[in-house]
């Protein structure tokens, strides 16, 4: 079984980022610049938000860290945003969910300005992608294509699943797969005998975000798995996914781990989306 390393793709793509990002300092000034928002004391999305300022700093890019406090209200969120949406030094704005329970998700997507939206998450982007005239697309199901397409699998003419319809993973993923000409199958917590359909794809796309869902016996022999699932097992024990991986080796002809997999091509497209909304705002792409 080929296993599909992410971090490895990752380091190669980041290197190759590198002297794109050096050749946009060159011929405008000055770096391409990611403002980050926090709202409130989550000690995960400290985490992630301290993990993507190192990534941006690794690769040359500008990364400033905007943090509210947990009783920041609607509209002090929505001034920000849109302050940063006026800023011409800024090139991509990215809020950190989950947001306190009080804000609004869907209004922070109303407001970002498409041009700037490194998430992939806003409507007008969304739309875009919906259209096939993609600005960006989410960062997460472009990651992966860039490990099928890293590791020369292919795609078009193949039977594909996505199990998982969230506007962040499951739906652009199906939205991709299709633009590489798969044929794609969206499966859903509704979706009834899952396995009739999964047994059946020669890709299949775990989103479903339950801890071991699937094995060997949902697969079909030589299937592409891609894992996004992530779930802790406790203190001082491994990460693993929606599926059973120790089933599937020797089993798929390909998949990802977890943890290393899906997670870091993550953030190295936030990066690559980041540059890329600076020389499209700068008319060099």
């Amino acid at each position: 079984m080929l296993l599909l390393d992410g971090k490895l793709v990752s380091q190669v793509r980041r290197e190759a980022l590198k002297p794109k990002v050096a050749e946009f300092m060159k011929r405008t000034g000055r770096k391409p610049h990611l403002v980050v928002v926090l709202v409130g004391e989550d000690p995960a999305s400290q985490v992630y938000v301290r993990n993507k300022i190192k990534s941006c700093e690794a690769v040359g890019i500008l990364s400033t860290h905007k943090k509210l406090p947990t009783t920041a209200t609607q509209a002090e969120l929505d001034q920000v945003i849109e302050e940063l949406n006026q800023d011409p030094t800024v090139d991509g704005i990215l809020v950190q969910l989950p947001l306190p329970g009080h804000l609004s998700e869907i209004r922070v997507n109303e407001l970002i300005s498409a041009d700037k939206d490194v998430d992939g998450f806003t409507f007008q982007v969304l739309g875009h992608l919906w259209a096939g005239s993609p600005i960006v697309a989410p960062c997460t199901p472009k990651g992966i294509m860039s490990i099928l397409e890293h590791y020369q699998i292919p795609v078009a003419g193949k039977r594909a699943v996505v199990i998982g319809r969230s506007n962040i993973v499951g739906k652009p993923m199906a939205h991709l797969l299709t633009m590489a000409d798969a044929t794609v199958t969206l499966c859903h917590s509704k979706t009834k005998n899952l396995r009739d359909f999964t047994s059946q794809a020669d890709i299949v796309v775990v989103a479903a975000g339950r801890r071991h869902l699937l094995g060997r016996e949902d697969f079909k022999a030589g299937a592409v798995i891609i894992d996004v699932g992530i779930h802790g097992t406790g203190q001082d024990q491994p990460l693993v996914g929606d599926v059973r991986f120790h089933e599937i080796e020797g089993w798929a002809s390909a998949a990802t781990p977890v943890p290393g997999g899906v997670g870091p091509m993550t953030i190295t497209t936030l990066l690559e989306n980041t540059l890329y909304l600076a020389e499209r705002k700068n008319g060099l792409v």
